[in-house]
């Protein structure tokens, strides 16, 4: 993308992206940021489709206390649980809950025609 007209094009459909997955996450009993969290640990880096609070304030780029706040408000609707480690006690795995699971995929696959013309857009 070397001209403005197409870094304009891709700003405006990545906002078109945005704007449209807060309007799906809603209408699926989901916060827009409660949505992303979600997503977040579901598409864990590693497969394993849970989250630690530290890896999610390094992929939000977030505070520690905002994410921890996030995390709390999630648990408390449903939508997520703390697993203990058994590599460590004092670590705690976030996975979603069944809750958790059907609202995201209801939202999910409703936004999945967004996501494929925002991969066509940057060539993925």
């Amino acid at each position: 993308m070397d001209t403005y007209r197409d870094a304009a094009e891709l700003r405006s459909a990545l906002r078109q992206f945005m704007r449209r997955s807060e309007e799906v996450a809603r209408r699926h009993g989901l916060t827009p940021n409660q949505y992303l969290l979600l997503v977040l640990i579901k598409g864990a880096p590693d497969g394993s489709e849970r989250s630690t609070v530290t890896d999610l304030v390094d992929r939000l780029a977030l505070s520690q206390s905002t994410v921890t706040e996030l995390v709390q408000r999630a648990e408390r609707a449903g939508l997520l649980q703390r697993e203990q480690a058994d590599h460590d006690a004092r670590v705690a795995h976030l996975c979603l809950t069944e809750v958790g699971e059907d609202r995201l995929g209801a939202a999910f696959v409703e936004l999945g025609p967004e996501r494929r013309v925002l991969r066509e857009l940057i060539g993925a």
